[in-house]
């Protein structure tokens, strides 16, 4: 509504603010220690006078002059803010209960409007991202609130931001920091993932025996070719076992063998 705002301060305010500056005048220079004031570099200054915002500009950084009696100015931090949202307790879709806290980043691009627009603009857009985050999560389920959590941050900071544009604020990042569920659905999923992991090392452990029973198979055509290279493997065989365990070994002798002798 600032913007449409096109009436003046009128003939009884113009009287007003002579006679402030009239008084300026008649005090110099001890007033104008009064009128000076200094806007920092990260800081712009709202000026009301006679309860009018003087321009639709904010004022700074650097000095500004305001008059004494007639305007009082409030200053607007524009660095960025940011705002730990408390633990928010919500239903997922699929009817899990959890907690969930985040982190918005966000920092004031208009402070005509954060002054004149809502009464506290830090405290609004803190609740209105309490809100945004719980009505956000409880579309979405479980699985995806774990395995989604940057894309469900940006969905929130869209949200925020065409809410918040109006107030002169722009939320820059929002950030989901933890999710917490019950202990007993803690258990459920640990119990869950490990019957999975089980049942994919048995589907390894069969693929590697078929592929064993394979070579196995391949192995002993090649030695029923030779009968002589089946006795030197059965000698390789126990070689390494004694290099292994250096102790007495007794093993049956082929009768065969004793046939080439």
């Amino acid at each position: 509504f600032i913007a449409d705002r096109q009436e003046g301060i009128g003939v009884c305010g113009w009287i007003l603010v002579s006679l402030s500056f009239l008084m300026v005048l008649i005090t110099f220079p001890i007033s104008i220690w009064a009128c000076i004031k200094v806007v920092r570099e990260y800081e712009r200054a709202v000026v009301f006078r006679l309860g009018r915002i003087l321009s639709k500009k904010a004022k700074g950084p650097g000095m500004i002059l305001v008059l004494p009696c007639t305007d009082i100015f409030i200053k607007v931090d524009l660095r960025t803010v940011t705002c730990k949202i408390p633990p928010q307790e919500l239903l997922t879709r699929d009817a899990v209960t959890a907690q969930v806290d985040g982190v918005v980043h966000y920092k004031i691009h208009s402070a005509v409007s954060a002054v004149a627009n809502v009464t506290d603009v830090h405290s609004a857009t803190l609740l209105l991202a309490q809100t945004t985050l719980r009505n956000v999560l409880g579309t979405q389920s479980l699985a995806q609130l774990l395995a989604g959590r940057e894309e469900i941050a940006h969905n929130i900071q869209a949200a925020l931001s065409s809410a918040t544009e109006q107030w002169g604020v722009k939320v820059t990042r929002v950030e989901i920091k933890d999710i917490r569920i019950p202990m007993a659905m803690q258990r459920a999923m640990a119990a869950e993932a490990e019957a999975a992991r089980e049942t994919r090392a048995k589907v390894v452990a069969a693929e590697g025996e078929k592929n064993a029973s394979k070579a196995l198979q391949q192995a002993s055509m090649v030695l029923a070719e030779s009968p002589a290279g089946l006795q030197l493997r059965y000698l390789q065989i126990l070689t390494t076992v004694a290099a292994q365990n250096n102790s007495t070994i007794v093993f049956p002798l082929p009768i065969n063998m004793f046939g080439s002798l």
